[in-house]
C-alpha cells in the first residue's frame, strides 16, 4: 500500500484540536481574551472560475464528428454530432470554428436561424445535456435571434419532436 500523508495529517489535526481526538488529557484553558469593541468581518469567498485557455488544446482536431440530414413530421432536420473535442473545448471562438465545420459538411445548414440554433446547443446543450447524441437543427424554425432561440430552449417555433 502506498505511503499516504493522510494518517499523519489526521494525527497533526487531532493534536491541534482542543478535544485531543479521544485523548484523556484535558487541554489547558487559555486566558480569556481582553474585551474589544472592534469586530472583524468574516472573510469573503470569491467563487473560483476556471481560467480561459490561452492556447487551443484542440487545434487541428475536428469539433464536429459528423452531420446527417433527416426528415420528421415538421420537415428537414440536420443532426449535428459533436466530437469528444467538441464536447470538451472551452477555447474562445471554438463555436465559430465548429459552425464552419458544420457548414462545410452540410452547406444547406447556412440558412436563417440555423446558426443561432447551433450556438444555443453549443453553449447550453453541452451544459444541460452533455451526452446528448446529436443536436437537431431545423431550417423550418423561425429566425428569431439568438436570445429568443435560447429562451425557446434552442427550438423556436415549437417544441422538438
Amino acid at each position: 500500500m502506498p505511503n499516504h500523508p493522510w494518517p499523519r495529517l489526521a494525527a497533526l489535526a487531532c493534536a491541534l484540536t482542543l478535544a485531543g481526538c479521544g485523548s484523556d488529557a484535558q487541554p489547558a484553558l487559555a486566558p480569556a481574551p481582553a474585551t474589544t469593541t472592534a469586530t472583524t468581518p468574516p472573510p469573503t469567498r470569491t467563487p473560483t472560475v476556471a481560467p480561459t485557455p490561452t492556447v487551443d488544446p484542440y487545434a487541428g482536431v475536428a469539433l464536429i464528428e459528423r452531420t446527417a440530414w433527416t426528415e420528421n413530421v415538421d420537415g428537414a432536420r440536420l443532426l449535428v454530432l459533436p466530437s469528444p473535442a467538441g464536447r470538451q473545448t472551452s477555447y474562445p471562438g471554438s463555436d465559430a470554428r465548429a459552425w464552419q465545420e458544420v457548414v462545410a459538411a452540410a452547406p444547406a445548414a447556412d440558412a436563417p436561424g440555423m446558426r443561432d440554433q447551433f450556438v444555443c446547443h453549443w453553449v447550453w446543450a453541452r451544459l444541460v445535456q452533455p451526452n446528448k447524441p446529436s443536436w437537431n437543427l431545423e431550417p423550418w424554425r423561425p429566425a428569431v435571434g439568438y436570445q429568443a432561440t435560447v429562451d425557446a430552449s434552442c427550438n423556436p417555433g415549437g417544441p422538438e419532436r
